[in-house]
């Protein structure tokens, strides 16, 4: 995962974020409250996104790549829903079950086929 692609799925987020701190900077202004006061607030306000994107980034970018390796070394790619580390962010969840709906569906057909082959 690439940072540049992170931020650019973040970027309505990004632009909401700015633009709710220029609107809160304007009001500020407007009530003549101490710079100190409004350069605080827009500061907190954006080291907040900042370190949750950082975080989040630093989650799937280490799921991702485990996930890239993983599949790189394996020889059996099927295999890969078994050796999917549990993610602790809601996509990468959703991910996880999807592998693993895939290969329990791929091992149902297999098994039903070989069945069939075993009446004939």
């Amino acid at each position: 995962m690439k940072c540049k692609d992170f931020i650019k799925d973040k970027l309505m987020l990004i632009v909401g974020i700015v633009l709710a701190v220029i609107s809160i900077e304007t009001i500020l202004i407007i009530y003549n409250i101490s710079i100190i006061a409004k350069i605080y607030i827009g500061a907190i306000i954006i080291l907040a996104l900042i370190i949750a994107l950082i975080v989040e980034y630093v989650k799937k970018k280490n799921f991702y790549n485990q996930l890239k390796n993983n599949m790189e070394e394996l020889k059996e790619k099927y295999l890969i829903s078994e050796i999917i580390n549990k993610p602790n962010f809601t996509e990468g969840k959703i991910l996880k079950d999807v592998v693993q709906e895939i290969g329990k569906s791929m091992l149902e057909n297999v098994n039903y086929y070989k069945n069939i082959r075993r009446r004939l």
